[in-house]
């Protein structure tokens, strides 16, 4: 149990050498055999050891450590020759299974590592026995009264104790799953790869009603520079003073809050459009010409913030002409055929303005046998071309590609905008969750009167990608027969998308309240909890000691309401654990007399035999004979009396 979280992440021969040190111990203590004796285990060690060396280039950091403490942990159960040892191996369980949280601090991993805890709790109470073994249930109940009785002081020091900014457990810096987000370029096939990730990309809260489907575009990179195959940011020359964007607004913001998952980039995606005011915990942000968002430095760790956009909005509207001309370059030499299609768009309609040229090239997406698949055939030299006249089919990056390389054909301003679109909405909490296989493009062209203009050609091709998701609109086959499982749980009234919709509300609640309770958080709720109910120190000291207080009176009353047979059960309980811990452990058939007559062969001083056989002969008396109840308080202090003397 303390090794199975490890095993994802290890190499391959670790484990298989983790197992095979597993199995060696198990068949030694079947068979009874000797354990090996430290001329073997030591080059086996360091052979190991070796072994994680070129593995990891390092026996420092997060993974070389780990992987050392597994092989340690399996080494160490093949010389446990000393009471002492099961001890070291117990802890060092507990020390292993603690660093599982440097990979997951998911619910399952929680319950694991808490059933894994239980189970080493009982075993360390199983050898800490001298005489007979309580049974499994017994020692699970102890087990449970232990944790019952830590459970309240873990809440406080999780609540109250001052917390580190940021996650403790992602220090090393990994990023759980593997999946980078949107980046600050796109080629054929960049966002279709990414889509066929179902991780959680960010989780949103509306602080009203949230938006309509179709309005929901997070605006993350925008892309202006084509070199025929692939497209980047337009690069900044050092020294170029910032241009002065104009942005106008109309109506009330929609104010929600984000909690964004590592995914190793910059870039942020914000509702389209987003203000400027942004604040990361613990990251730098910064803004572009194009109302992009991004960090200093790669977001690495799970954060949360507020934000405030506006449906309807104006970028750039009477912008001058000659600030535009950077939308409109294409690389010389490619998709001549994308050029020639444009020029007799042009010839065909000379006074067309930017909006009446846009809604020709939709016409022309929703007219002809263009396809959305994720798996577009492989294009040439021109790609463009080759989407458009040959295989006609594609992801959200071709027609965003190609409907920007014919409006800039066409003379207009225009540029691609890739980002999300979309998420799911969980009925039970209203938290909106966005995966990376929303990861979408779409396109914006400029016009002087009403500035940049969005548009989306995949909707043309595809609408329901964008009233409905990815997912309807591009079902993925079912594996192993799995369609009805898998529509059932796509249909929202099912009891399965109900109990998915539950498990997914259960883990935003524990990122938000348990994985995010940074300092920030901690000082918000400490001072709700101040307002609330005074100064919370003095508060949560004045509920201390009630609990205290009533702790002790109520074992005090238990005490004194304790029935005299359940006292003198007990004095008899804990003479028959004195003489098990000399060997002499009393039988489950053997009587007070029977017992006495046996303990006569202890070898101990006369007093001892004396008072034992006192103890015992009392003992029968009180608990078998007809004792007046005024008489049996005193007897009860003449037990307790000779109990020590016992020993």
């Amino acid at each position: 149990m303390v090794l199975a979280p490890h095993l994802p992440h290890l190499p391959a021969w670790i484990s298989a050498l983790a197992c095979a040190a597993l199995l060696w111990r198990a068949v030694l203590t079947w068979r009874g055999r000797r354990l090996p004796s430290a001329w073997l285990l030591v080059p086996v060690a360091l052979a190991a050891m070796a072994g994680v060396q070129l593995s990891y280039r390092s026996l420092l950091g997060r993974d070389a450590g780990v992987a050392m403490l597994v092989l340690l942990l399996t080494f160490k159960l093949l010389e446990m020759r000393a009471r002492r040892d099961l001890f070291v191996v117990t802890f060092l369980s507990l020390f292993v299974l603690l660093t599982s949280f440097l990979y997951a601090q998911s619910i399952p991993a929680a319950l694991w590592a808490g059933a894994a805890v239980a189970v080493l709790l009982t075993a360390q109470q199983s050898f800490q026995y001298t005489g007979a073994v309580p049974p499994l249930r017994r020692r699970l109940l102890t087990t449970a009264r232990l944790a019952a009785l830590a459970a309240p002081l873990a809440l406080l020091l999780f609540i109250a104790f001052p917390r580190v900014q940021g996650p403790l457990w992602g220090q090393a810096g990994a990023v759980p799953g593997g999946t980078t987000g949107i980046s600050d370029s796109m080629a054929p096939g960049t966002l279709a790869r990414l889509a066929q990730s179902d991780e959680i990309a960010f989780r949103v809260r509306f602080d009203g009603a949230a938006p309509a489907q179709h309005q929901l575009y997070w605006r993350s990179v925008v892309l202006g520079d084509y070199d025929g195959h692939s497209w980047t940011r337009v690069p900044r020359k050092r020294g170029l003073e910032r241009l002065t964007v104009q942005v106008r607004t109309r109506g009330p913001a929609l104010r929600y809050a984000t909690t964004l998952e590592p995914a190793n980039t910059r870039w942020l995606a914000l509702l389209e459009l987003s203000g400027a005011t942004l604040s990361l915990p613990g990251y730098r942000v910064r803004d572009s010409d194009e109302l992009e968002q991004f960090a200093t430095e790669p977001i690495t760790r799970r954060v949360r913030f507020a934000a405030s956009a506006w449906p309807s909005y104006t970028l750039q509207a009477g912008e001058q002409p000659q600030h535009m001309t950077r939308w409109l370059a294409l690389p010389d030499g490619f998709n001549p055929r994308t050029l020639a299609l444009a020029r007799q768009l042009r010839a065909a309609q000379p006074d067309a303005d930017a909006r009446q040229l846009s809604q020709t090239l939709l016409a022309r997406f929703r007219a002809q046998d263009y396809r959305y698949t994720l798996a577009p055939p492989l294009a040439g030299r021109d790609a463009v071309d080759d989407f458009l006249f040959d295989s006609r089919a594609g992801f959200c990056e071709h027609y965003a590609s190609a409907y920007v390389v014919l409006m800039r054909a066409l003379g207009v301003p225009a540029r691609v905008v890739t980002g999300y679109q979309g998420g799911e909405r969980n009925p039970l909490d209203g938290v909106l969750s966005v995966r990376q296989s929303d990861a979408h493009a779409w396109a914006e062209f400029w016009t002087a009167r009403d500035g940049w203009q969005r548009v989306d050609p995949t909707a043309a091709v595809a609408p329901e990608r964008v009233q409905r998701g990815l997912a309807r609109a591009l079902p993925r086959p079912a594996p192993f027969g799995l369609g009805p499982l898998i529509a059932l749980q796509n249909d929202p009234a099912s009891w399965l998308a109900q109990l998915r919709y539950g498990y997914a509300a259960l883990n935003n609640s524990w990122n938000q309240w348990v994985l995010d309770y940074n300092p920030d958080r901690q000082r918000n709720f400490l001072g709700e909890l101040e307002s609330a109910a005074g100064h919370w120190r003095e508060a949560l000291a004045v509920a201390l000691g009630c609990a205290l207080c009533g702790a002790l009176l109520w074992r005090g009353w238990r005490r004194w309401r304790r029935a005299p047979a359940e006292v003198l059960d007990g004095l008899y309980a804990a003479f028959c654990r004195q003489q098990a811990r000399h060997g002499y452990a009393r039988g489950a058939a053997e009587g007070p007399r029977r017992y006495a007559a046996r303990l006569r062969t202890m070898p101990a001083t006369p007093r001892k035999h004396a008072a034992m056989a006192q103890f015992l002969q009392l003992y029968g008396m009180l608990k078998y004979a007809a004792v007046p109840p005024e008489s049996r308080p005193a007897s009860l202090a003449t037990l307790k009396t000779l109990l020590p003397l016992c020993r």
